[in-house]
């Protein structure tokens, strides 16, 4: 019982992270200069959520879309793919086209290719048009992310077999957002 009330007042306490980011942000105009080749793509959606589903989809993830269902917040998550759709590139657009890019680390989150391009892809928009990024570190601890230790590193070992280049910009895209204050869950109590 006490798990559940914790893990009810970390959705919520995230979903009004979100909402009083958004309301801040929405009457900000972009004060970065920003040329024809950098111009943002406007936004079609508040967040994009960048997730190993294994590790979230059935209950963290499904309490928090909800939430955002609840308060009419446009949330991408992957099962907004539509059938015929190109993955990636709906990925890519989805991140491009997004406000806020919240990534959530989890255990098996770096023994996911698919998770390392959109973090990749993400810190690339981040980068680009300035997009905003919040990690969330759901059963883990920023400084693994960081440095890939635990279950981490035992992602990037198998990685390392089959494409050392790809290995490289993966530590360095985990070590950048690790290194972005996000979210803890251990330290809510």
């Amino acid at each position: 019982m006490a798990y559940f009330f914790v893990f009810c007042l970390l959705c919520f306490g995230l979903f009004f992270f979100v909402c009083w980011l958004l309301q801040k942000l929405s009457d900000r105009v972009v004060e970065k200069p920003v040329s024809e080749d950098n111009k943002a793509p406007q936004t079609k959606y508040d967040v994009f959520v960048s997730f190993r589903g294994k590790d979230v989809r059935g209950n963290f993830l499904s309490h928090l879309i909800e939430i955002f269902k609840r308060n009419k917040i446009n949330a991408f998550v992957d099962d907004k793919l539509k059938p015929g759709d190109e993955i990636w590139s709906s990925l890519v657009e989805a991140i491009e086209q997004s406000f806020i890019l919240l990534i959530i680390f989890s255990q098996s989150y770096a023994s996911s290719p698919w998770c390392l391009e959109e973090l990749e892809a993400i810190l690339e928009c981040n980068k680009k048009y300035g997009r905003i990024v919040i990690p969330v570190f759901y059963h883990v601890e920023p400084a693994d992310v960081r440095h890939q230790r635990g279950t981490y590193k035992n992602a990037f070992k198998k990685h390392e077999k089959r494409n050392k280049t790809k290995v490289q910009i993966w530590r360095h895209a985990l070590k950048k957002s690790a290194n972005i204050v996000g979210i803890e869950t251990s330290k809510i109590r």
